[in-house]
């Protein structure tokens, strides 16, 4: 968990500048609200065709000592989007091949840089990284660890999604559609499918929806976890006593046929090949669980699919014409917000967009 107080981030963009961004545990639920409302007005922008140079001048330098493709090209696009330039380095290209430590890495990138992004396989590298970095370090991927920008894309796309299904509902009705995360969120139950044992995309996800959307205390209105994994895959112990801690409501289950009838999001992710030791294991469990059109036809008319994706088989190609898909609008979605983050973090002058 998250313990640095005066690392978090606050309600005032101002306050976000020059900030390191390591873990979903640094963000509270006005922060979210900030960061939110910024990726939709620059997500708005970019739909208008508009280019922007709120970065022009910054530079980022992008390491990943882990192979990425949505990732990697999202934190690349977000800053050209915003009218600054970037530098990549990979684990084959990089002098750690040669015995550089991550400190002096990121220490030389820094010289280059206005900020660093980080993928490392190594969990708590990206802390490891920002102490060694006067410049602000945002973690994309520590191993099995957290993954806080995907967490954060993830709930972004949950709001957008239900906001537009809510508003369609709400159409000639006079009903009020809520506009508050919270508000779109609450009673809402959310299926983690696949494995969440080596998933950081899942350990992120779960502890940010639970620790500021979840029950809190107050005995309803907080939006409900299913964890569905075999038990080789399940959840990890500590990710599940913080979801008790903050009171959000959880329950385990090795049958997905069997809740995603009452699921509102089922987001599934792929066995992690790379994770395993031993490839018969792997074998065994890559494919425990496969979304198809037979598995849609259980679910509500207003669920949402979503999975981070590479998917190798989880969710079969002919579920993508089914409007409830969502992954490919969820990737979209990552440019827009880690264009906030970069906006925020880098501190751009975002006053005419946010007029």
């Amino acid at each position: 968990p998250w313990q640095t107080a005066n690392e978090e981030f606050g309600a005032a963009p101002e306050a976000w500048v020059g900030h390191d961004v390591i873990s979903q545990g640094q963000f509270n639920e006005a922060s979210l609200e900030i960061l939110f409302k910024v990726s939709n007005a620059l997500k708005a922008a970019i739909k208008r065709g508009d280019v922007l140079k709120v970065c022009e001048g910054k530079i980022l330098a992008c390491c990943f000592m882990e192979p990425s493709t949505r990732t990697s090209c999202s934190f690349l696009a977000a800053i050209q989007r915003l009218g600054g330039t970037s530098i990549m380095i990979t684990a084959e290209g990089s002098s750690a091949k040669k015995g550089e430590t991550l400190e002096d890495t990121v220490r030389c990138l820094e010289c280059y840089a206005d900020a660093v992004v980080l993928r490392h396989p190594q969990v708590g590298s990206a802390r490891l990284a920002a102490g060694a970095c006067e410049k602000p370090v945002l973690n994309a991927g520590d191993g099995v660890g957290e993954h806080p920008t995907q967490a954060l894309l993830d709930v972004f796309t949950i709001r957008v999604e239900f906001l537009a299904k809510q508003a369609a509902q709400a159409q000639g009705q006079n009903t009020a559609v809520p506009t508050t995360t919270r508000g779109l969120l609450g009673g809402k139950k959310v299926a983690l499918v696949g494995d969440l044992k080596h998933g950081r995309t899942v350990h992120s996800l779960a502890t940010l929806l639970g620790r500021i959307y979840g029950q809190g205390g107050d005995g309803g209105g907080g939006v409900e976890l299913l964890l569905v994994s075999p038990p080789q895959l399940a959840m990890p112990e500590g990710v599940k006593a913080e979801l008790a801690a903050c009171k959000c409501a959880f329950s385990e289950h090795e049958d997905l046929a069997a809740v995603v009838s009452e699921a509102d999001v089922v987001y599934v992710t792929r066995v992690q090949k790379e994770r395993f030791a031993n490839p018969d294991e792997y074998e065994a469990l890559k494919l425990r669980y496969v979304v198809t059109p037979a598995t849609l036809a259980s679910a509500k008319a207003g669920m949402v699919l979503m999975h981070p994706l590479p998917r190798v088989g989880e969710i079969d190609p002919a579920c993508d014409t089914d409007p409830r898909a969502a992954y490919f609008r969820q990737m979209e979605n990552g440019m827009f917000v880690r264009m906030g983050l970069l906006a925020l973090v880098l501190g751009a002058d975002l006053s005419a967009l946010m007029q």
